[in-house]
């Protein structure tokens, strides 16, 4: 089931996501909007353009939501790879995306505070990236 759920899901958002899905949709609210008059702006007339709209939002979220985890979850097992491989990297920071956020957010406060410059003050971007990588 969840094999299958991938793959129609995956396949959709591809769809979706393509030019032609745009302008369907435009066509679609533009066929509707030339129709008014033909159906003298009835409440039946808006309500069919409010169901339809309503219904794809609703199946839409859905989709984007299960591609998102995926995304996330696939970016987070390439990341805890590179950490697993590199030997000065920390093994402790794997799966921290299971903590929760405060807790996160102490850890990433932490490490821009360890990268930051030897007096105190925050670093800026071009220090920091230059002090990590002189940490190779």
């Amino acid at each position: 089931m969840d094999r299958l759920f991938t793959r129609i899901a995956g396949a959709i958002a591809r769809l979706a996501g393509q030019p032609a899905a745009f302008l369907l949709a435009v066509l679609v609210v533009a066929v509707w909007a030339a129709t008014g008059p033909v159906f003298g702006w009835s409440d039946t007339w808006q309500l069919v353009v409010n169901t339809g709209t309503t219904i794809v939002t609703f199946l839409m979220v859905f989709l984007i939501q299960n591609s998102q985890n995926r995304d996330g979850a696939a970016i987070q097992a390439k990341l805890d790879e590179l950490i697993r491989a590199l030997d000065e990297a920390r093994e402790q920071f794997i799966g921290i995306e299971h903590l929760p956020d405060t807790e996160i957010e102490e850890i990433r406060a932490s490490l821009e505070e360890e990268v930051g410059c030897d007096n105190g003050k925050s670093a800026t971007t071009e220090e920091t990236v230059e002090r990590l990588l002189k940490r190779r």
